[in-house]
């Protein structure tokens, strides 16, 4: 396995000093945001560092340049916007800037693009599909055209009560993971697999691994934190006992999900994802959040 991360913690930083920082750190490789250039409509999104829009020659150049200087590879582009919006002419847009990510990468010479399903939220799961038949066959098409992989992240995106009860994305569960591989069976798609959103969903992670370890193409790292007294006074249909975490802060079962990802067979990238909100305060503090995730997640990858 080869340990990196994701380059959204790191959006004050050109993409040269992004591959010097990984470099310098001993990270094997980043995992790159190519989002449209423009401002965030959320924490953590809107980070372009690769612009996919006018793709140039020079920039291709650019990025192999510095893999080659730095010894630090790209597990991915990344781009995680809804693409069963519930307006057509924003599932539009996010769709066509999806399909820019793909055709990028083999430019690049990279294998992966990691992105969501996406979904209505105020629709129960049976209700999406149609809209998912509508949209995803054509973008697995386009990937297999260009000897692309998907990697689909597992995040509810349920953040607040306007994504109430649904979420923003689809693909949460083994038994929705299995009718979309189920409708779509290609393997020009899979799982950027994150367990710390299966924690608090009571989903095991290592035997959603023991069960669909040949579909995972990439991986995040990232924990949670399950807020016990918020629990108690909200249940689980509440919002907010649920707090992401830096690996090792929360109560993912690590050794257990390194155990069955072994077992599994899995041999790429695990990407530290940080959204922990006790490390924002400044880029030091991004970039030691980054470090000492490392350092814990070094006693399970070599």
């Amino acid at each position: 396995m080869q340990l990196g991360f994701v380059s959204a913690i790191l959006a004050d930083l050109s993409l040269e000093e992004v591959f010097a920082f990984a470099g310098a750190e001993g990270f094997g490789c980043v995992e790159l945001m190519c989002w449209p250039p423009g401002k965030a409509d959320r924490r953590y999104a809107g980070v372009t560092h690769v612009d996919v829009t006018n793709l140039s020659d020079a920039e291709i150049q650019q990025v192999q340049t510095l893999v080659q200087k730095h010894r630090v590879g790209v597990s991915g582009l990344g781009y995680y916007p809804n693409p069963l919006h519930p307006d057509a002419d924003h599932r539009r847009e996010v769709i066509d800037h999806l399909k820019k990510v793909i055709e990028a990468a083999p430019r690049l010479g990279v294998r992966v693009v990691n992105t969501f399903v996406g979904r209505d939220p105020k629709k129960s799961v049976p209700e999406n599909w149609p809209v998912f038949q509508q949209v995803w066959p054509e973008l697995v098409r386009l990937a297999e055209q260009r000897g692309v992989v998907l990697g689909i992240e597992n995040c509810p995106m349920l953040f607040s009560y306007d994504e109430w009860p649904g979420g923003a994305n689809l693909a949460t569960t083994p038994a929705i993971w299995r009718t979309m591989f189920e409708k779509i069976p290609s393997n020009a798609w899979g799982l950027n697999f994150d367990p710390s959103h299966l924690v608090w969903q009571h989903i095991d992670s290592a035997a959603c691994i023991r069960e669909f370890g040949k579909r995972i193409v990439h991986c995040h790292a990232k924990d949670t934190r399950i807020d016990t007294p918020k629990l108690y006074e909200q249940g689980i249909m509440g919002l907010g006992w649920h707090t992401p975490k830096i690996p090792g802060l929360g109560d993912v079962a690590w050794g257990p999900l390194f155990s069955a990802l072994t077992d599994a067979g899995y041999d790429g990238p695990v990407c530290i994802e940080v959204e922990d909100r006790a490390y924002e305060r400044s880029l030091d503090d991004r970039q030691r959040s980054l470090r000492q995730s490392k350092r814990f997640l070094e006693q399970f990858i070599s």
